[in-house]
């Protein structure tokens, strides 16, 4: 895959930068590349980013942070069951706990809640750092609501770090899934204090709590662009306005992803053996 001449392999982490020492010095540079280019795809266009991901991968299997940034790009596209494997292979070469949660979340996707619930009770959630927990915290929720369990769900995200005042790189996410599992359960005044409780922590805009708060409190957005458009027909002639009108319709084709039943280029462990 074509990679712009704008991106030389040095914008990737020192840590991965290191890891990939261990290949042949222009081997090291091409990997490097395409890793740059997962991360910059992946947000925004997911299917480019799995694709150079795959390049990597072909690449250099044995690193870790390809397999990881393989499974990034998996998960991206829906891929759990690829996505699962890959993080399973990283965590093997690494031996941290530190996609223990995005493993867990795998589980969800392939509509294994219970599984994700016990990997949320398993030792390996003590070893993470007080992100991950957040992190595994949000998974266990979810893993409750995809159960149908929704007031379990609540008082699973109900804890210090929801209480504390102080603004972390998760709170926004952790407040605004609170505040949906409150909705959920027609708590609507609750819900609403909480979703105004994540814009305030929402500083880069990761969630649309905004929007869910407007929605909440009845406003509604006119585009106003077909606002103009809707005056100018009203001000048109009437001989004008009696002419056919003539539209062009656009059509376009969705792409839908994959829902993870992919196989991992390199050997994954079998999905029912605990990590």
């Amino acid at each position: 895959m074509p990679i712009p001449e704008d991106v030389t392999g040095d914008e990737i982490d020192k840590d991965v930068r290191q890891e990939l020492q261990s290949l042949p010095k222009t081997l090291a540079e091409d990997v490097a590349k395409n890793l740059v280019m997962v991360a910059r795809l992946i947000d925004e266009e997911p299917e480019r980013a799995y694709g150079y991901s795959r390049v990597a991968l072909r690449l250099a299997s044995r690193v870790a942070a390809v397999r990881e940034a393989a499974g990034f790009a998996a998960y991206a596209n829906q891929k759990y069951s690829e996505a699962l494997a890959e993080f399973r292979a990283a965590r093997r070469m690494t031996g941290t706990v530190d996609l223990w949660p995005m493993m867990a979340d795998c589980e969800r996707g392939l509509g294994r809640p219970e599984k994700a619930l016990d990997m949320a009770g398993a030792p390996e959630v003590q070893k993470l750092d007080k992100a991950g927990q957040v992190e595994m915290r949000l998974v266990a929720a979810g893993a409750r609501r995809d159960m149908d369990q929704l007031d379990a769900a609540i008082v699973t995200l109900q804890s210090p770090e929801l209480a504390s005042n102080s603004v972390q790189p998760w709170t926004a996410r952790l407040r605004y899934a609170y505040a949906d599992a409150l909705l959920a359960v027609g708590r609507e005044s609750e819900a609403r204090e909480w979703f105004a409780k994540a814009v305030e922590a929402d500083r880069d805009g990761s969630t649309d709590a905004s929007d869910r708060l407007a929605e909440l409190d009845g406003v509604e957005f006119v585009d106003a662009l077909h606002e103009d458009e809707d005056e100018d027909e009203a001000e048109a002639p009437a001989e004008t306005a009696a002419e056919p009108a003539k539209a062009d319709a656009d059509t376009s084709e969705s792409a839908s992803a994959n829902d993870g039943d992919a196989e991992s280029t390199a050997p994954a462990e079998d999905d029912g053996d605990k990590d």
